[in-house]
């Protein structure tokens, strides 16, 4: 890890940022981090707790002439999206985050950053650990599993937090303020199917979709993205009707709340069509990349000969997979009516898995209004059992309802604008924040999210902008001091 990331201002904030990044914090698996973030808790002689699910809470007195001032909880979560391209060699369990400076960015060497949200980490931190920063008493939450699941805001019990204010440090455009999120649902489809010994007159080819941008399948699902498993079903689907293509294997994407960068099938086609067949594809492949190349520069659908597969799927089987995938939602279902350029509701196809006689499709739908949420998720599982998939919903969790005539809103409103002369956005974002969970079992604790510029979160292109984290580091200074007194 590069020792200039240590000297950037303020450096108490990047400090902590890179001694949070040595230490691998995948979703699902943040035994190591808990046991830092404890050991960073107890070390500064503060009251540290680990809740039943793993959720670590540190509790820090007020500065002095700030003990009349309301209790805040500053709250961030643990765990980061583990992201890496095809090309990189790097164990997300073993190492730490190779992280460099490129101009004004911070960026990470062919793996995702983990800004999202160890900024928001590293700041609560650095002001536990500060001892010259005015600030009320504070209760810093910091949650598992925001990623994949909210598993840590879910279990969260109520009573154990006293604080009246939540300061949610996980939003990525430092001019806006948020006071509303999506909830959402995981949809997943399963089906089994018989395999077919492929015939001797077939030969076996590989079709991979790849160079796309990927990204953040709720902030960026509006922005015409490429998604690879749709993109690669395209590809099948004209292969199966011109070549008689058969599937043998699928692995398309990873993350549901990752748009999907990187698809791979396995395939066979008759011998007698491939010369028609190489050429199909390369002209189909232009064709796409023609359609996106203003999104989507350097997508690539490379066609490789290999080995003929041994088994290939059912003909029926196959025929409902390829019209499912083309037929199923992929992006946004529903602008918001209430809130200008707000993604209401949309659907991210985001795991794509044929193999073994089996197959699974993983999607997250999310939306800021519950009933379109369900009506989504019910128009995926209606066109997915039209097809033989048995359906599942799981990993349910609801939205943020904004509150406009928040107290905290008008706090950080007038501290903003004072600061920057403009008034900042306040927003409502298609991404899941867990202030929505957290308000099921503290619905009077008054919430509000923010954060400095973070780009391409939840892929290898995500940065940190360091001007913007300077930024926000006074933002947040002078939020501290101007926390309402209590009652």
């Amino acid at each position: 890890m590069s020792s200039e990331i240590r000297q950037l201002q303020p450096q108490q904030l990047w400090n902590k940022f890179a001694d949070l990044n040595a230490v691998p914090r995948a979703s699902k698996k943040e035994e190591r981090v808990i046991a830092f973030m404890k050991d960073f808790g107890s070390n500064l002689e503060l009251e540290t707790i680990e809740d039943e699910v793993g959720n670590v809470i540190i509790k820090k007195p007020a500065t002095a002439g700030m003990e009349d001032r309301t209790t805040i909880v500053m709250q961030s979560h643990l765990d980061m999206v583990h992201q890496k391209n095809n090309d990189t060699n790097f164990n997300f369990d073993t190492q730490g985050i190779d992280m460099y400076v490129e101009g004004d960015w911070v960026k990470a060497k062919g793996t995702t950053l983990g800004a999202d949200n160890g900024l928001g980490v590293a700041t609560i931190m650095a002001i536990l650990e500060s001892t010259n920063i005015s600030h009320p008493a504070i209760e810093a939450l910091f949650t598992i599993d925001e990623e994949t699941g909210m598993t840590g805001a879910m279990g969260l019990k109520g009573g154990l937090l006293k604080g009246k204010i939540l300061l949610n440090l996980d939003t990525e455009e430092d001019n806006e303020i948020g006071v509303g999120c999506a909830g959402g649902v995981d949809v997943t489809a399963i089906r089994s199917y018989n395999e077919e010994e492929t015939p001797e007159f077939k030969i076996g080819y590989t079709i991979t979709v790849k160079g796309l941008q990927g990204g953040h399948s709720g902030m960026q699902i509006h922005e015409g993205l490429g998604n690879s498993n749709k993109i690669l079903n395209r590809v099948l689907f004209d292969g199966f009707e011109n070549f008689g293509l058969r599937i043998s294997e699928i692995d398309g994407g990873s993350l549901r709340n990752a748009i999907p960068r990187e698809s791979k099938a396995i395939v066979a086609i008759d011998a007698v069509h491939e010369e028609a067949f190489l050429l199909e594809m390369n002209l189909q492949s232009e064709t796409i990349k023609t359609e996106l190349k203003t999104m989507e520069p350097d997508l690539e659908i490379a066609v490789s000969k290999i080995e003929t597969p041994k088994n290939i799927m059912d003909l029926g089987v196959q025929e409902g997979l390829t019209r499912v995938l083309y037929a199923a939602c992929n992006g946004v279902y529903r602008m918001s009516a209430n809130i200008p350029d707000l993604v209401e509701t949309s659907n991210n196809i985001a795991r794509v898995i044929v193999k073994d006689g089996n197959i699974k499709i993983g999607c997250l739908t999310r939306s800021s209004v519950e009933s379109s949420k369900w009506d989504l998720a019910n128009t995926l599982r209606s066109t997915f059992e039209l097809t033989g998939c048995e359906v599942e919903f799981s990993g349910d969790y609801p939205g943020w309802t904004p509150n406009m005539d928040s107290d905290i809103l008008k706090v950080l409103s007038n501290i903003y604008k004072d600061m920057n002369g403009e008034e900042a956005h306040v927003v409502a974002c298609h991404a899941g924040l867990e202030c929505g969970i957290l308000g099921t079992n503290y619905p009077d604790m008054d919430m509000i999210s923010f954060g400095p510029n973070i780009k391409g979160a939840h892929s290898p292109d995500e940065r940190a902008q360091i001007s913007s984290t300077q930024k926000y580091w006074k933002f947040v200074l002078e939020i501290l001091k101007q926390i309402p007194k209590a009652g």
